[in-house]
């Protein structure tokens, strides 16, 4: 671009992504990983249980793709971040009180 006589460029630095969260709002690593087991032993119980019921002659390879293919999704999709939720409505304000 020429502006006076002299070239300039235009040059356009790349915007940084925001994070989602800011990191003093995100629960600790300790708080996820309770969470995450929250959700997934009781679902890894019953999915065990309904298997076990329907698919007890199955290779136990196969029924663990079953269960995982099922409880993996659930758990990262829907109960986790639901869980997530209730902390931080609930739990979380009371530990920031004085």
């Amino acid at each position: 671009m020429s502006i006076n006589g002299s070239t300039t460029a235009l040059v356009q630095e790349p915007a940084e992504a925001a994070p989602a969260r800011p990191a003093a709002l995100l629960p600790s690593v300790h708080v996820r990983a309770a969470a995450t087991w929250l959700v997934i032993f009781p679902l890894v119980a019953v999915g065990m249980t309904a298997l076990g019921l329907v698919a007890g002659d199955w290779h136990p390879v196969l029924r663990a793709l079953v269960l995982t293919a099922v409880v993996v999704p659930l758990a990262v999709y829907v109960l986790v971040p639901r869980v997530l939720g209730l902390y931080a409505r609930h739990i979380a304000p009371r530990l920031r009180q004085p």
